[in-house]
C-alpha cells in the first residue's frame, strides 16, 4: 500500500497480513503511517497504490457501509459516544441497519448486552456519565453489534488511566478469544504487544519490523526506539 498527501508519502509500499483469530499490534513513532493505514482499509482514506484483500477479495474502493456489511468494523480514536444520549439509545443508533435487518431494538441490545453485561447495568445513564474504559467498552460494543469478524481499532488505550487501559485490553482480548480477528493501532507499544499474538513496527511510513510479540520485544533497539529503554514483556 502507498499512500501520499501532496508531496508527503504517509505510506511507503507496507505489505503484510492479518491472521484469523489474532491480535496484530501495530506500533510505532507519531507520523510512522500506522493510523493511514488503518483508515485505508475501512475507505476512509483513498490508496495511491496497492490492494487491501479481505477474506480474498480486493475492498479498496468498498464504501464503509459495504464493508460493515461485509463483516469490518471500525473504532476510531478519541471518544465517539454521544454523551447527553443513555448507552441504551447509543446503541440503537449503532444498530440502524440492524433494524433494517428486521431485529427489534430490544434483540440489538440483547446481542451487545450478552457480551458487555456492564453496560447493561448503566443501560439508562447518560454515557457522557460513564468511566472512559466504559465508554470505550460502549464504542466497541456498538462497533460489534452484526457479527464482525475484523475490528480495526485506532489507540483504545489514550485518555485512558493504567486501571482503564487493562480493561480496554481484556477487552480485546476477550473478543480475540472468541474469534474475532484484530487490528490494532496503539502507542503504548508495551501494553500493546502483552495482548498481541504478533506485531509490526512502521517507521516513517515503512514497515521496520514484523514478527511475534516476543520477537519485537526481544529485538534490540525496540525498547530504546520506543520506550526510552530496555524492556520487559510480561509473561
Amino acid at each position: 500500500m502507498t499512500k501520499r498527501f501532496g508531496g508527503i508519502t504517509a505510506v511507503d509500499g507496507v505489505s503484510f497480513d492479518v491472521i484469523p483469530g489474532e491480535i496484530l499490534g501495530v506500533i510505532g513513532p507519531n507520523g510512522a503511517g500506522k493510523s493511514t493505514a488503518l483508515k485505508a482499509a475501512f475507505g476512509m482514506v483513498k490508496v495511491r497504490s496497492g490492494r487491501i484483500v479481505f477474506e480474498g477479495d480486493n475492498i479498496v474502493g468498498r464504501s464503509q457501509s459495504e464493508l460493515l456489511s461485509g463483516g469490518i468494523s471500525f473504532v476510531p480514536q478519541g471518544r465517539n459516544i454521544f454523551p447527553a444520549m443513555t448507552v441504551r439509545a447509543n446503541l440503537e443508533l449503532g444498530g440502524v441497519s440492524l433494524r433494517d435487518l428486521g431485529l427489534t431494538r430490544r434483540r440489538i441490545e440483547s446481542i451487545a448486552f450478552e457480551q458487555f453485561p456492564v453496560l447493561e447495568q448503566k443501560a439508562d445513564e447518560q454515557a457522557g456519565m460513564l468511566s472512559g474504559g466504559e465508554q470505550k467498552m460502549l464504542e466497541v460494543g456498538r462497533a460489534m453489534l452484526l457479527e464482525r469478524r475484523l475490528l480495526l481499532i485506532d489507540e483504545p488505550s489514550i485518555g485512558l488511566s493504567p486501571i482503564l487501559v487493562q480493561q480496554v485490553f481484556g477487552l480485546l482480548s476477550a473478543l480475540r478469544d472468541r474469534g474475532v480477528t484484530v487490528l490494532m493501532i496503539e502507542q503504548n507499544a508495551k501494553k500493546a504487544l502483552e495482548i498481541s499474538d504478533r506485531g509490526i513496527v512502521m517507521q516513517q511510513g515503512r514497515l521496520a519490523l514484523a514478527g511475534s510479540a516476543r520477537e519485537i520485544f526481544d529485538h534490540p533497539q525496540i525498547g530504546h526506539l520506543f520506550l526510552g529503554g530496555a524492556v520487559e514483556l510480561d509473561g
